[in-house]
């Protein structure tokens, strides 16, 4: 391995520069060498702006994975692409951070994971809000069984107004669908690692397309194109695990609802609970009494110390790059994720036959 890990991104649009390009550029041990996207301006300018000196730029993904150089991708594209570019870039020698949701379909996913354990490669997937302090430290709270066995929980993912209308958020062939696996995805993969529980049993899901031929949006974002919105707005499932254990997720970009709120979950378990309805809450009942607990993450009040922790993204790449480096298991396993598509599929699958999916 080189004292310097040469990267190549696959990708150059919103969630590269937004997440993955600036977390990079932090870690010394790495050198963004190759830069592809399918409009070649894209990957140009990321090539100026986070590159070394000489960094190539492809419109041609495959051009890329031949450099054989380069030992990590990050496939940031549409998640139409995630599956077979990761898949090439594994078959080509490469290690991959795949940015979520992990597929478009469970196959895909069982096909990343197979590619991962045949070529020897590490595969990851971009759940970064596992890192924030809070998520991190009622992960810790489960692990230890303070909540006892949680068997009952929600996965929140709500927006009143906050359609995405860039890129190819609408279009369904590109994506899978909407807010369900877009931002569905995460509050779902927070829940289920919390719990330590990936094995499903049953869901029943409905997906609503209520709001999307609608004009007067007030969308946070500006207004949607009716014509293009080919996705759902809004989407529920209904997740019984094989230990009896429920999950209610919900998601949408677009709900008459004032609770909102996205990537959190609420957990129910034998000796307590937890939400992050305002901050991270631990309930629990002592000395006959109930009991809430609000954990401190404000690391401020130190002279000359604004107070400021890493951010989720920086977290997770960093950890990511450690991986590879010392040669350890990835944080987010590829075969969690997969359970992650899968349940997402069966909602929608259940949506459109109106009946549930149940698992072998």
């Amino acid at each position: 391995m080189s004292k310097k890990l040469k990267v190549g991104i696959i990708g150059c649009g919103g969630i590269a520069n937004g997440k993955h390009l600036p977390a990079l550029s932090k870690i010394e041990e790495v050198e963004m060498v190759a830069f592809c996207d399918i409009v070649l301006e894209r990957a140009e300018k990321a090539a100026k702006e986070y590159g070394v000196e000489g960094a190539k730029v492809y419109e041609d993904y495959k051009e890329l994975l031949k450099d054989e150089s380069i030992e990590v991708v990050h496939v940031l594209t549409p998640n139409r692409e995630h599956s077979f570019i990761s898949i090439d870039a594994m078959e080509a020698g490469k290690h991959v951070m795949c940015e979520k949701p992990m597929a478009k379909t469970y196959a895909e996913a069982q096909a990343m994971c197979e590619a991962a354990k045949r070529t020897g490669k590490k595969l990851t997937i971009g759940y970064q809000q596992r890192w924030r302090g809070n998520s991190q430290y009622l992960k810790k709270v489960c692990d230890n069984g303070e909540l006892g066995e949680i068997y009952f929980a929600k996965a929140h993912a709500i927006r009143r107004r906050g359609v995405p209308t860039w890129g190819v958020f609408l279009n369904e062939e590109e994506q899978g669908g909407g807010p369900l696996i877009d931002i569905g995805t995460h509050a779902l993969d927070l829940t289920l690692w919390m719990m330590n529980n990936y094995k499903p049993k049953m869901v029943v899901g409905n997906t609503f397309k209520k709001l999307s031929d609608q004009t007067d949006t007030a969308n946070v974002f500006g207004p949607w194109n009716p014509e293009e919105y080919t996705v759902e707005d809004s989407a529920f499932g209904y997740i019984v695990m094989e230990d009896g254990a429920v999950i209610v997720l919900e998601s949408s970009w677009a709900l008459n609802s004032l609770q909102t709120g996205e990537a959190i979950s609420s957990l129910c378990g034998v000796k307590g609970g937890a939400d992050f309805v305002d901050g991270l809450r631990i309930n629990y009942v002592k000395n006959n009494t109930m009991v809430i607990e609000k954990p401190d993450f404000n690391a401020g009040g130190v002279a000359y110390f604004d107070g400021k922790v890493m951010k989720a993204e920086d977290m997770e790449c960093r950890a990511w790059i450690d991986a590879i480096l010392n040669d350890t298991e990835v944080s987010t396993k590829p075969e969690q994720a997969a359970v992650v598509t899968q349940i997402l599929e069966a909602i929608y699958e259940s949506s459109k036959t109106g009946k549930p999916v149940y698992f072998n």
